[in-house]
């Protein structure tokens, strides 16, 4: 195994980037900006550059460069196809040879989501544990699932989409993805918000002192102050949730779940609701699932393509 290490988290607004040694210690961090103009041809070749920059302002012989490791918003199958990211301007290409070619260096790709789940298992929330899937609750509700310590991409690099499992029959409102009821569409920080509104809706006469524009944040905070109205609405999120996760219990059978995203920055409370609402919902051999909040925040996309690498 060589010296060092890159890890590279690919957003549709900045690139993340971090240099490693192959034991697993994040060494630096920085930033250069996503250039999506041009159908995104300019992505991986601004990459290559700042990598290539880090390499000779730090003296390191590319002889002791083990690879770099990349997470890409959108599915991606195991030979490091990408099918499309549409906010990146990418048809079908493989990511990993035109990388590689551009750097040098042996390059994995994976899924964005996916990558962070396994930066998660590899040196964070989730270490110690060989089975677990990640779950992030922001603004929508992603995923990733990493059995036996490798990430689970499905055929079409589409596992883990956690937030588009149908929950509710009767919506009538649309998902962004198209369909109507998906579990993202109320445990996400928007949906919470948006169950909320619903909520008021129903029950003009709620005492709450929070108002139609609460944010999942205000939710929370009211949660935790005994507000009526915000524990009607964190225990119908986290029943929804519980459901949702239970399903995915019975497939795969983790000895975690790992809780991530914004939402999760309210703390163990989130845990233990989530894990209460989970147990009913369970199959009796599922239902001891350790449930462990993420502790990498942004970073966690950089330590995970890092450990793409080192697989």
């Amino acid at each position: 195994m060589k010296d060092y290490a890159f890890g590279v988290d690919l957003g549709g607004t900045t690139v993340k980037m971090g240099l490693f040694t192959t034991a697993g210690a994040l060494l630096e961090t920085w930033e250069i900006p996503t250039r999506t103009e041009d159908g995104g041809s300019l992505i991986l070749g601004d990459i290559a550059a700042s990598i290539k920059e880090k390499v000779e302002e730090k003296g390191i012989s590319e002889d002791d460069v083990e690879g770099v490791g990349i997470g890409v918003p959108g599915p991606i199958d195991e030979e490091g196809n990408v099918l499309k990211c549409v906010n990146l301007g990418w048809g079908e290409f493989n990511v990993e040879q035109v990388l590689g070619g551009l750097t040098g260096f042996k390059v994995k790709a994976g899924n964005d989501a996916n990558v962070a789940a396994l930066g998660e298992m590899w040196q964070g929330g989730g270490k110690g544990y060989k089975d677990l899937v990640m779950v992030t609750l922001g603004t929508g509700v992603g995923g990733g699932i990493i059995l036996n310590e490798h990430i689970l991409p499905g055929t079409n690099g589409a596992a883990g989409e956690i937030g588009h499992i149908p929950l509710v029959d009767d919506e009538e409102e649309c998902c962004g993805c198209g369909k109507k009821g998906c579990l993202e569409q109320y445990c996400s920080a928007n949906g919470i918000a948006r169950m909320f509104r619903r909520y008021l809706a129903a029950n003009p006469d709620a005492k709450t002192v929070l108002t139609a524009e609460a944010s999942s944040k205000d939710i929370w905070d009211e949660y935790k102050n005994g507000d009526e109205g915000a524990i009607a609405v964190v225990d119908d999120w986290a029943k929804l949730l519980g459901k949702g996760l239970a399903s995915i219990a019975c497939v795969v059978n983790p000895q975690a779940f790992v809780i991530g995203g914004g939402m999760s920055k309210a703390g163990e409370c989130v845990i233990e609701k989530i894990q209460e609402a989970f147990k009913p919902f369970a199959f009796h051999a599922a239902r001891e699932t350790d449930f462990k909040l993420a502790i990498l925040g942004n970073n966690a996309g950089i330590y995970g393509s890092v450990k793409m690498v080192l697989e």
